[in-house]
């Protein structure tokens, strides 16, 4: 299986593309969360110009977040920088509304918004609304401001099948955040392929599968549950939590231990699953490592269901059953120590 890194933008982050690039791994994406974490344009610009081979993506961005136009420009802006190495990502928005104590978009709109954008980073022209007013729109750029003849790729981020059918449908790939279970990803790639059946697809391409995870590989006689291994994956868990917090009907789903947690996490937070600002309480410092005060929160429950724990035997086990379930590239983002982290992922996979 191929690896990629996943980071939060911020200055200096493309020292970590480099290191990315100089350990041999296949891509590096930023996360599109405006509230919270830097620009990933600016982010990608920046690791465009210091990398040569690596690919750069955007996971994910979302029509509740920019238009057509505005996104399309800064797609093909990116591939002029790097031609051929983009990676667009496209989402309902969950976080990033969230963050701004919105509801996520709708399944339809990310439907339309991807279109858009495969057209419009092509070269071709697309429809385009504002309420009841439509027009054709194209780039009108005139020299090399954007490249539209190096391909971009496409991945829609799916947790059910009908995100998946949206991918299937654009003819995209997927990208899946803590999704560690065989049979979903079995079942989002069945549901991919059924939609596509008939999609004219362009001869030789098979759109591929990415999986956004935590990895913590375990020394000798390391505790599973120990704090370092709380570490290096309480920020996947931490977002689930928020999720559940932010999400009454969502929490119900989970166990009693795990709902205590989300109780204990709210009024720590020093809010309610109701409040009408409880977004400003629960997404500071989203995707961040951890308070070591938090760490009570990590549930190994929770761990193992959003992150990969173990020994190198033990995540070559669950790596290869991803990975025949259809998983082609496994993402982690590194919050304790980058570098060796990403090191320790080249290592396991190579």
């Amino acid at each position: 299986m191929r690896a990629g890194v996943v980071v939060a933008a911020h200055p200096g982050v493309e020292e970590l593309a480099v290191t990315a690039e100089e350990l041999g791994l296949t891509s590096f994406w930023v996360y599109d969360t405006p509230m919270v974490h830097g620009d990933p344009f600016v982010a990608l610009s920046l690791c465009a110009k210091v990398t040569r081979r690596i690919r750069l993506g955007i996971g994910v961005t979302s029509p509740a977040l920019r238009s057509a136009p505005a996104a399309a420009s800064g797609f093909a802006s990116l591939n002029a920088l790097a031609p051929g190495r983009i990676i667009c990502g496209v989402g309902t928005g969950n976080t990033a509304r969230r963050t701004v104590g919105m509801q996520p978009t709708t399944a339809a709109a990310m439907e339309n918004f991807t279109a858009a954008l495969q057209d419009l980073c092509a070269g071709r022209s697309t429809s385009y609304r504002e309420g009841d007013r439509v027009r054709d729109i194209r780039f009108l750029h005139a020299g090399a401001q954007v490249n539209t003849t190096d391909p971009i790729e496409f991945v829609v981020a799916a947790l059910g099948p009908k995100a998946a059918a949206v991918a299937g449908r654009r003819g995209a790939g997927l990208i899946s955040f803590g999704l560690l279970d065989p049979a979903a990803w079995q079942a989002l790639h069945a549901a991919r392929n059924r939609a596509a059946h008939g999609t004219p697809r362009a001869p030789g391409s098979s759109p591929d599968s990415y999986l956004v995870t935590a990895l913590h590989l375990l020394r000798d006689d390391e505790d599973a549950g120990g704090d370092a291994a709380r570490d290096a994956t309480g920020h996947l868990v931490l977002s689930l939590l928020d999720y559940a917090a932010d999400t009454p009907a969502f929490a119900a789903q989970l166990g009693p231990e795990q709902r205590e947690v989300v109780r204990h996490l709210l009024a720590r937070r020093g809010t309610t699953a109701d409040a009408p600002d409880r977004y400003t309480k629960l997404y500071p410092g989203y995707l961040g490592r951890i308070a070591p005060r938090d760490r009570d929160l990590v549930l190994p429950s929770l761990m193992n269901s959003v992150a990969l724990v173990g020994t190198r035997d033990d995540l070559r086990t669950r790596i290869t059953a991803l990975e025949r379930a259809g998983v082609d590239e496994l993402l982690v983002q590194p919050v304790i120590d980058p570098p060796a982290e990403m090191a320790r992922l080249a290592g396991l996979l190579a």
